[in-house]
């Protein structure tokens, strides 16, 4: 069972020591004289492992329980075994053990861990000595770790000694003569996970304990104190940590705080105490670096407490190299290992183990030294750490109180030994968390830029553009941490996207810059506002504005290109990043009663159950955080009483809790062992049944995560189309395959259709070549004074005579300005691109020559801008027009993205012509003006009614390399909640496209708040805010995934339907959500209780393929294919019902709308570009129609005050297009039709009667923002 059941406290637990026989004989040896006696070899003299009562009654307790099958391995000792202490009879007499064997835990080594209980050698010594604690770290060759803690304490030589027999008898120092020694012994705890202070508290109580005992009691109290290890489970991740009594002290059972957090149970600022900061950042680049480490110190305990911190400073990056934090003597010849490591040594051994080895980093904790051993070869220092990330850094640790004395300072003097405890537990739980954020904002800090050079459809990292993107300090940091097994399996990470403790802060402490850089892929400039920041170098701060409601969208000025330049971003520094603190329960372990017999053991299950159903039935069920750790808990205690089927229960139940902690593997083997009973009983449940073929299905579907990662390299072959499309995303240059398209269209201009790796090579040197040029452009205050802050030069031309001076011409996303030269480099504006009338290519005479000139005419000035550009003529003549037809689009079409992939086919052209050299240069370059073409082939003239409604359009499909259609959209608004990140109090737009994803926007500034976050895998259909905490969205897998809008993470999920969710709706009363209906295509309807998530009532609708529901005045209108029906809600009887009235047969309901202040309800045909309007009064009646003009099928349709506004789908000129309809429910007229998307309207939401959000099919995939009247 071992292998599968969490384990409890208790892997093993040992006593060691040394023979009081051999220290007798020794004594007489060395006529008792004690400064003359050797170090002793310490030995293991009882070993201590469960099951902790005899086999038989094990099988009483699991009747049933195939999972108790231990796999042991086992150790036997050549001379004198150690007593095995696992085996008691009912009656409590010793039973002989069947064999010599002593079975162990398979990964625990006996042999060596003697001399770890004794590090520094065991010595008899003359007086006694203070008890002593100190902790191991074991790790096998998976790299999984396992934790001791060692408490050594000395014992009278006189007390006792056991003959050979084994029998007791006493001596005096009086009649033996022999002068007063004392004897060491270690008892060591070997637990599967790193509780230090809870098992050095434990341990502390047992040496407490066991000072007036006899020796042979002392190994009848160890085998007590395991036993009572062995039956505490370790509590599951989140806000429940475990509490037991061991006397005198409360022993705590800290939680890991998410299933992918470390569990920390120990004082994480004592590096801060041994250290300064500077001295823990260079620590810490050792580790990052992967150096060979030695630790020393006097104290064997630190070894292993600051070590085991600087592991849980790494989080979630992860040392997978040998680490040993504490070596005993015999072990000092381990730091001639070649590969890295981490591991410690006591201070004694520093000279030896600096003069015999190389190459080595050498930290005394004592006194706070960092130095090196002597290098076989000339190694530079250790490189700083990143400059500002190591400045935001030590200002947090000086912000930091790390002296508890200051604390009580205070406080009143305690009175209680367990209040003391809790106090202190208190003040360093506060403390911790303080230090985990600190660590980690450094390592978000370190690494935040990394994803700007990674392509995740390619599994790429182009670590040569992000080395030349650091600051130069920084580099030789990153040149070292670039080649490191950790950096890789970091990169893994976020290539697999995975939204760890890293990702969470990273993507709570953007700025609202990186939001939109996310959205608008642009070749890395910098922009007025950091070229002035890179002079000046004042800290600037990104301003945020709380929005509640609904921004006025006239007020959002979208930055029209957001940039960045990664080596002189500004961290935002001294400000600490303060995650709320989260409120821990504390959950009381019954009492374990000796002697350990079947009877006591089952006792103390049945009470922790019926503990645990009390706390569940006095819980309330808003508290689903805390429900889930006690049904994970009580499913435990169910699979140790052998009740598996209660236990499965239990943990079906985290579905509806937090599906986080579902224990998959624990469960699967349940129902691999379960015997065909109890399987038989299961599959009868209809709720048991349907978990367990969830959980095989899963099984079978586990695919092996592809976690390659490739560095970015030059091709070595001709490419094909294909071929060219997958190296230019893995560049990183542009992602869009259009684009892609038209660049190898005009790279092979005059060639066959391929290209040739120098092709690629020139156009590739080119482009990056232009980037790092255009971080050095340094423009005067002066001029930048005339940009916006977030304008960025993006091309510049030679030296030129224009008619405006002499000078060069300057391009930006919005205008071209003319950057004049002489004694005071000025600023001349030549046009803003919206301004922009006519723009010629010509040439003027000179002399006998003729000078190729740019002529650009402006609707504000009169005079034409003319510049003699004479071989850049051409380029500047096709850049202009691109940039031009490109703005005129942006601006009709409301979508600045327009003008973002109009800069990247500028910048494109301005390569291809750099890497060509060849006279067809110009006409390759022209197959990039793609908005330029589109100007002169299309009309682009927006109907005037569209262009007065729309008001915005974004793309959640951004930093995809295909347009994906848009499933469903939802507005949530904001609220304000104190104990919330401000960004959560803002409204947010709910995206979601294909397989399963969801994009959420900000709606205050329409940026990714969120990048795809997956429900499963099959198509969403629909999504609904169900109180302020929770958005319900339903999938065609059959399942209800349940959104935390705090955390933005899906913990719960309802699995009760059993075939496509088609919608869900909420019942209100008075103003607060009550009850929620989800339907599914099988016809079920289900009414489920929003709090508790159970199930309230069911209904299954006479006829199938239900589409979508509505509710008003306790009736739920249900629409299938063939009518639609009304029933009640609470019996759900069956009320009216509208039959399909056309005679087309193969015609069907696609969407309806209840409109009931008019007493109509408003439904579309498939096929069919009709509206048609029953009466709710008289169903039999003919309805009313509609006619919309221009539709071949009307696709969803949403009520807005006294309007219906009506997608469709129709064909225009061959293609896609997407008309919306408004029309009058009044007057049953269409009163604006609407030319808004290139493909299907495929979704329609309201966001608060203000605006209607329109989303469009995978043609273009792209949501309107319409203006509602």
């Amino acid at each position: 069972m071992e292998d599968v059941l969490p384990s409890g406290l208790l892997e093993v637990c040992l006593l060691v020591g040394v023979q009081r026989e051999r220290v007798r004989a020794l004594l007489q040896v060395t006529q008792r004289k004690l400064k003359s006696l050797p170090p002793l070899d310490p030995e293991v003299l009882s070993v201590f492992v469960p099951p902790f009562i005899s086999r038989d009654d094990m099988q009483v307790i699991n009747a049933g329980n195939n999972l108790n099958k231990s796999k042991r391995r086992s150790f036997r000792k050549k001379k004198e075994r150690p007593k095995i202490e696992n085996v008691r009879s009912l009656n409590g007499e010793q039973k002989a053990p069947d064999t010599e064997d002593i079975t162990v835990p398979k990964d625990i080594d006996l042999i060596g861990l003697p001399q770890l209980c004794f590090p520094g050698g065991l010595y008899v010594t003359s007086e006694t000595k203070e008890d002593h604690i100190h902790f191991l770290v074991f790790t096998d060759v998976c790299g999984n770790r396992t934790y001791g803690v060692v408490a050594q304490c000395y014992q009278p030589m006189q007390d006792a000694c056991i003959s050979s027999n084994g029998q007791a008898h006493w001596e005096s120092a009086q009649t033996g003569k022999m002068p007063g020694c004392f004897v060491p012994f270690a008892v060591c705890v070997i637990s599967r996970y790193p509780y230090f202070n809870a098992l050095k508290d434990c341990l502390s109580c047992l040496l407490v304990q066991l000072r007036p005992f006899k020796d042979l009691d002392v190994e009848e109290h160890i085998k007590e104190f395991a036993a009572k290890l062995f039956l505490i489970p370790s509590p599951p991740p989140g806000p429940l940590h475990l509490v037991f009594h061991m006397k005198p002290l409360q022993i705590i059972i800290p939680s890991r705080e998410d299933p992918d957090s470390p569990i920390i149970d120990l004082d994480l600022h004592l590096p801060l105490l041994c250290f300064k900061p500077k001295q823990v950042l260079q620590i810490m680049t050792c580790i990052l670096t992967e150096q060979r480490i030695v630790f020393f110190s006097s104290d064997w305990a630190l070894l292993t407490l600051v070590a085991e911190c600087f592991m849980l400073y790494l989080h979630p990056l992860q040392w997978q190299h040998t680490f040993v934090p504490i070596l005993s003597r015999q072990m000092l010849d381990f730091v001639m290992a070649p590969t890295s490591f981490l591991m410690g040594c006591h201070i004694d051994h520093f000279d030896e183990v600096s003069t015999e080895t190389e190459d080595l980093i050498l930290i005394n904790i004592d006194n706070g030294d960092i130095t090196q051993s002597k290098m076989a070869e000339e190694e530079p220092e250790i490189p700083d750490v990143p400059a500002q990330a190591a400045e935001t850094f030590i200002k947090r640790v000086e912000s930091l109180q790390l002296h508890y004395d200051l604390e009580l300072c205070h406080l009143r003097a305690s009175t209680d030994l367990g209040e003391l405890q809790m106090r202190r537990r208190a003040w360093q739980q506060k403390l911790n968390t303080e230090v985990q954020q600190m660590a980690l904002q450094l390592i978000v800090n370190i690494f935040r830029e990394v994803k700007d050079h990674l392509n995740y459809e390619h599994r790429v990292f182009n670590s040569e553009e992000f080395l030349k993107t650091r600051a130069t300090g920084d580099q030789p940091f990153y040149k070292k941490i670039l080649e490191t097994y950790m950096f890789h399996s970091f990169l893994k990470a976020r290539l697999n996207r995975k939204m760890d403790a890293f990702a969470r802060l990273e993507l709570s402490t953007q700025s609202e810059e990186d939001r939109l850089n996310f959205m608008f892929h642009t070749p890395r400039r910098l922009t007025m506002e950091k070229m002035a920041s890179k002079r000046f170098n004042p800290q600037y701060k990104i301003s945020r504005r709380m929005v509640i409601s609904m921004p006025n969208l006239q007020d959002i000025k979208l930055p029209e290109s957001p940039t960045r330049i990664s080596s002189l971003r500004r961290i935002e520094g001294g400000v600490a990043v303060k995650m709320p603190s989260k409120s821990v329960s504390m959950f009381k372990i019954p009492e374990i009663h000796f002697p350990l017999i079947f009877q006591c053991v089952h006792s103390y299950y049945t009470d922790f159950f019926n503990h645990l159903s009390k706390a569940i039935n006095t819980l309330p069920p808003d508290n689903s955080a805390l429900l889930a750790r006690y049904f994970y808990l009580r499913g435990l205690i169910s699979l140790m009483q052998g009740k598996l089927l209660n236990a499965l229960s239990d943990f079906q139940n985290l579905d509806k809790t937090d599906l986080r902690i579902f224990p998959t593997d624990l469960v699967r083997k349940i129902v691999e062992t379960m015997p065909p009973s109890e399987r038989s009983q299961a599959d009868r449940k209809p709720e048991l049944k349907k978990l367990i073929s969830r959980v095989m299905e899963k099984q079978r579907e586990v695919t092996k995560l592809d976690d390659h990662v490739k560095k970015f390299e030059l091709p070595k072959t001709h490419m094909q189309l294909d071929d060219f499309v997958k190296r230019i995303q893995e560049s990183g240059i542009v992602k869009d395959t259009d684009t892609i398209h038209r660049l190898f269209d005009a790279l092979t201009v005059g060639h066959q259709k391929q290209i040739d790796p120098e092709t690629f090579r020139d156009f590739y040197n080119y482009w990056k070549e232009t980037e790092a040029e255009a971080q050095e452009v340094n423009l005067p205050p002066t001029v930048i004074d005339h940009l916006d802050k977030n304008e960025c030069v993006y091309k510049l031309s030679s030296s030129v005579k224009t008619n405006y001076g002499v000078g060069k011409i300057a391009l930006t996303q919005k205008r071209l300005f003319l950057l004049t030269e002489g004694g005071h480099p000025g600023y001349v504006q030549i046009a803003a691109f919206r301004d922009i009338e006519d723009v010629k290519s010509t040439t003027v005479a000179f002399l006998l020559l003729r000078i190729p000139t740019l002529r650009i005419k402006t609707l504000s000035k009169k005079e034409v801008f003319e510049a003699n550009l004479k071989t850049e003529c051409d380029l500047w003549h096709l850049i202009v027009k691109e940039m031009w037809a490109g703005k005129k689009m942006a601006d009709d079409h409301k979508d600045p993205q327009y003008i973002q992939q109009a800069l990247t086919n500028v910048l494109l052209m301005d390569a291809v012509v750099g890497a060509l050299q060849s006279s067809k240069a110009i006409y390759a370059a022209s197959k990039l003006s793609y908005f330029d073409r589109m100007k002169n082939e299309v009309p682009m003239m927006v109907p005037k009614t569209t262009s007065e409604t729309l008001k915005h359009k974004i793309n959640p499909s951004a930093g995809e390399t295909f347009p994906q259609a848009i499933d469903v959209l939802l507005y949530t608004p904001g609220h304000l909640d104190p104990s919330e990140k401000p960004g959560n109090a803002h409204p947010k737009l709910w995206c979601a496209l294909n397989e399963g994803k969801v994009v959420v926007f900000d709606a205050s500034t329409w940026s990714i708040q969120q990048h795809c976050f997956k429900m499963g895998r099959s198509k969403l259909t629909c999504m609904i805010m169900v109180e302020q905490s929770q958005v319900w969205i339903g999938s065609q897998d059959s399942i209800i995934y349940i959104i935390n809008t705090h955390s933005m993470s899906c913990n719960k999920q309802l699995n009760d339907h059993r075939s496509d969710v088609t919608d869900i709706v909420v019942e209100k009363k008075n103003g607060i959500p009550s009850e929620a209906y989800s339907s599914s295509l099988d016809g079920t309807v289900i009414a489920w209780n929003i709090s508790t998530l159970k199930v309230n009532r069911d209904f299954q609708l006479p006829c199938q393929n239900l589409t979508s529901i509505k509710l008003h005045n306790n009736q739920l209108w249900c629409c299938t294919l063939s009518c639609i029906l009304v029933v009640s809600t609470y019996e759900f009887q069956l009320q009216m019902k509208i039959e399909h009235h056309l005679k087309d047969v193969c015609s069907y309901f696609l969407c309806f709308q209840l409109f009931p202040e008019r007493d109509e309800v408003w439904a579309s045909y498939s096929g069919s570009s009709d509206l048609y309007i029953w009466s709710t009064k008289d169903f039999t009646s003919t309805p009313q129609k509609i006619h919309l003009q221009d539709c071949s099928e009307i696709t969803c349709m949403i009520r807005v005050k006294n309007q219906m506004w009506v997608g469709s789908s129709g064909r225009s000129q061959g293609k896609s297009k997407g008309k919306i309809y408004v029309v009058s429910a009044e007057k049953k007229t269409v009163e604006k039709e609407l030319v808004g998307h290139a493909d299907t309207v495929k979704a329609l939401c309201s966001a608060e009667d203000r605006y209607v959000l329109s989303g469009s099919g995978k043609e273009e995939g792209k949501i309107a923002i319409w203006k509602a009247e």
